[in-house]
C-alpha cells in the first residue's frame, strides 16, 4: 500500500511534448513562498501580505453603482469588441489630453486590455519572434522578461537602477549588437525597485529609438501613485514618442480596480494595430459593464485618485520609519506601492528567499524576495503598501521581534 505522502504514479507511459518555448521558463522563484503562505493560512494563521501589489482598497463606490446597472442590461451581455467600446477609448484619450497634455485619436491609438499584462503579453507576440531582442529592465518585473520569452525573442537586462547608466547602456548594446535590439521596455516608476525618472530621461530614449530603430514600450501601471508632490511623467508626453513607442496603463492601482482586468495601450498606431490584430484572434474583449464603469471612474473619480495616493503616501511612511528603526537600509520611493529594502546583516547571507522563507514562518508576514526579479534583485525585498497603517505597525513589530531571536545557524 502506498504511503499518504507519496506522490502518485501516472499509468500513462508517454511523456507529454510540451512547446520548447516553456521549457525557456525558469522554475517559479515565489513558489515556495506562496505555498507555504497558504499553509499558514489553512491553519488559521494571521499572515499579513505585503508580498504582491494586490489593491486591499474598495473602488470608489459609484464605479460599483454603474457596474451593477450596466450588468442589468441585457444587451451588456453580449460578446464585446476586442480593441474596447468607441466611448471608453475615447476617455482615455481625453485623460491623457488632460493629464499628460498628449493628442491621441482613440481610434487608432487607444487600444483597451485584459489588464496591462496581458496587452504586454499580446505586443509582444505581436512584435517579436526568433532572432529579435528586447532591451528590459533590471531587476525586472517577471512579465516583462518572460513575454519576451514565450514570444520566441531573446532578453537583454540591463541595470535601471541608475537611469542615466541604463541609457548609456542601451546605446552601447546597440551600437555593438547586431542585429540591434528591436524592442525597449521603460518602466518608470519602477517595479520592483522604485526607481524614478524626470522627463529628461524620456527625451534621450526617444533619440535613441530614432538613432537606433527600436521600438519603445512603456509600463506606466503606476501612472497616478506619486507621493512628496512628485508626478510620473508619461513617456507619451515626450515630443516625437508617438513615433517610436506605446505606452501602457491600467485601472488596477490608482482606481482600485485590479480584479476588473482593464487596462489600456496608447500611443503608435501601427504597434496599436499590431496588438489589436493579435488581440482579434485571441479574445473577445471585456465584460462591457466593466468597460462602461472604467468610463464613469475615468470621468468622476479624479478625487479618489488623490486620496488613494496620499493614503499610500501615509503607508509608506509608517513602513519605512518602522523599518529604519529596525535599522534597515532603504531609499525611501517617490512613487508607487512598494518599498525596495536591502536585507539587513547579518540575515543578507541567507539569500532574500530564505529570509522571505523565515519572515513569513516566523514573523507571519509575507514579503516578495528580490531574488525573484532576477539576479539584479538579490540581498533585496520588495514590500506592497497594500495594507492600512495598523497592520503595517504589526508587520514592522513583528519582524523585529522575529530579528531580535538569535539567527539559526546552518551546520
Amino acid at each position: 500500500m502506498r504511503a499518504e505522502s507519496e506522490t502518485p504514479q501516472s499509468d500513462n507511459p508517454f511523456t507529454i511534448p510540451v512547446a520548447s518555448r516553456l521549457r525557456r521558463l525558469p522554475p517559479y522563484l515565489f513558489g515556495k513562498i506562496n505555498k507555504l503562505k497558504y499553509e499558514k493560512r489553512v491553519a488559521g494563521v494571521d499572515v499579513i501580505d505585503l508580498g504582491m501589489g494586490n489593491p486591499t482598497d474598495p473602488p470608489d463606490p459609484q464605479v460599483v453603482e454603474k457596474l451593477v446597472e450596466a450588468t442589468k442590461d441585457s444587451r451588456n451581455h453580449r460578446y464585446s469588441v476586442s480593441n474596447g467600446i468607441a466611448n471608453l477609448r475615447r476617455e482615455v484619450a481625453i485623460r491623457y489630453k488632460k493629464r499628460h497634455g498628449v493628442t491621441l485619436d482613440h481610434n487608432s491609438e487607444v487600444i483597451a486590455c485584459i489588464g496591462s499584462k496581458e496587452g504586454f503579453s499580446h505586443l509582444c507576440l505581436a512584435l517579436m519572434g526568433p532572432g529579435d531582442t528586447a532591451i528590459v529592465p533590471a531587476p525586472s518585473f517577471p512579465i516583462h522578461v518572460y513575454a519576451v520569452v514565450l514570444a520566441s525573442a531573446n532578453v537583454i537586462a540591463l541595470d535601471v537602477r541608475d537611469p542615466s547608466e541604463y541609457l548609456r547602456n542601451i546605446a552601447y548594446t546597440c551600437e555593438h549588437l547586431y542585429p540591434r535590439p528591436k524592442v525597449v521596455v521603460a518602466n518608470f516608476p519602477h517595479n520592483p525597485s522604485t526607481t524614478t525618472v524626470e522627463s529628461d530621461f524620456f527625451v534621450e530614449l526617444v533619440r535613441l529609438a530614432k538613432k537606433y530603430e527600436f521600438l519603445v514600450i512603456s509600463d506606466f501601471a503606476y501612472a497616478d501613485i506619486g507621493f512628496d508632490g512628485y508626478q510620473p511623467p508619461s513617456f507619451l508626453s515626450t515630443p516625437g514618442a508617438l513615433d517610436v513607442g506605446v505606452e501602457f496603463t491600467t485601472m488596477s492601482k490608482a482606481y482600485s480596480m485590479a480584479g476588473w482586468r482593464i487596462g489600456f495601450c496608447s500611443g503608435n498606431s501601427e504597434m496599436v494595430r499590431a496588438l489589436a490584430t493579435i488581440k482579434g484572434y485571441y479574445d473577445y474583449g471585456i465584460f462591457q459593464p466593466i468597460q462602461i464603469a472604467a468610463i464613469v471612474a475615468m470621468r468622476q473619480c479624479d478625487d479618489f485618485i488623490v486620496d488613494l495616493s496620499a493614503e499610500y503616501q501615509r503607508r509608506r511612511d509608517v513602513l519605512c520609519d518602522g523599518l529604519e528603526r529596525l535599522g534597515w537600509e532603504l531609499e525611501r520611493p517617490k512613487a508607487g506601492m512598494f518599498v525596495w529594502a536591502k536585507i539587513p546583516e547579518p540575515w543578507n547571507e541567507m539569500g532574500s528567499i530564505e529570509f522571505s522563507m523565515k519572515l513569513l514562518d516566523e514573523a507571519g508576514v509575507a514579503v516578495s524576495p528580490g531574488r525573484g526579479f532576477g539576479e539584479e534583485g538579490e540581498g533585496f525585498l520588495r514590500l506592497a503598501i497594500v495594507e492600512n497603517e495598523q497592520r503595517l505597525r504589526q508587520a514592522v513589530r513583528e519582524i523585529g521581534r522575529c530579528l531580535r531571536r538569535e539567527p539559526v545557524v546552518t551546520p
